[in-house]
């Protein structure tokens, strides 16, 4: 299998419900987000898929859903409050922990946004500091 990674960087706000330390409070960060794209078989120039068409369908993704806005679990006993302000911030049907976001984007979000393709997303990055890290591969 062939693998290509293209990095997109997003800032986002969010609160880990349940944490122990810092992270409980509202809080944000300078996230950056590798996907890694797999095909069995390169196309007819060479590619497994253009870098372009990941900027397009993925990182517009981040853009459309995730960047500039706060996220937030549903279930957050804060999310009832914080819902009401306005579209900026997003219900998740997860805690927004950087692994469960690595997750997500694996399995749900690269599925519906590379069909079609011949395309899979099997590897997802996100990055909260320069320190911090968490992987999601299939």
């Amino acid at each position: 299998m062939l693998t290509v990674t293209r990095y997109h960087d997003i800032s986002c706000g969010h609160r880990v419900h349940g944490h122990e330390g810092k992270c409980a409070h509202l809080h944000g960060h300078n996230y950056r987000i590798h996907f890694t794209c797999e095909t069995a078989e390169v196309d007819a120039l060479g590619r497994v898929i253009d870098f372009g068409a990941i900027k397009l369908r993925l990182c517009e993704w981040l853009e459309r859903h995730w960047d500039h806005r706060f996220l937030i679990s549903s279930r957050d006993p804060w999310s009832g409050s914080l819902g009401l302000m306005d579209e900026s911030v997003v219900k998740l049907p997860f805690n927004p922990t950087a692994e469960n976001m690595a997750h997500h984007l694996v399995t749900v979000v690269g599925p519906e946004v590379l069909a079609g393709t011949g395309v899979r997303l099997v590897g997802v990055t996100v990055e909260e500091t320069r320190k911090c890290s968490a992987t999601f591969t299939l």
